[in-house]
């Protein structure tokens, strides 16, 4: 029937109407997130051994990361980049990593103007996460 559809749709905006309000007010108040978002990325430099697992597990090559060897014939991490635009934040990523320098964070403010910021230098993030943090 025509007016049914039309009475239940009513029925719900009263109930929301006169119920509890459920707004968030966002930029004064931060929400509440769960504790499994994965919204951003993070990196720790001093666990990264360079071993290049990351890059090979993600399923769309958004990691790469260059490494030179250091006087004790160690692998040091020279450049971490991402392309955040084509991430699909699977986590597939932080799963392979052997040391857990690579891991999803809840950082969810990325909101950007141009394309090529999508691009993330992850060694000056972390260097300004440790700055700010």
């Amino acid at each position: 029937m025509f007016g049914k559809g039309l009475l239940q749709g009513l029925g719900i905006t009263f109930k929301r109407m006169v119920g509890p309000n459920i707004t968030e007010f966002y930029p004064e108040e931060k929400p509440n997130l769960p504790t499994r978002v994965r919204s951003s990325m993070g990196l720790q430099r001093d666990k990264c051994i360079s071993c290049n697992m990351c890059a090979m597990a993600c399923p769309n090559t958004v990691i790469k990361l260059t490494s030179e060897k250091d006087e004790n014939n160690k692998k040091k991490l020279t450049s971490y980049q991402m392309d955040v635009g084509r991430c699909l934040f699977c986590g597939l990523c932080v799963e392979a990593c052997p040391t857990k320098a690579l891991t999803v964070t809840q950082d969810y403010e990325n909101a950007i103007f141009e394309p090529e910021d999508m691009k993330w230098d992850m060694l000056k993030r972390a260097e300004q996460k440790g700055k700010v943090g």
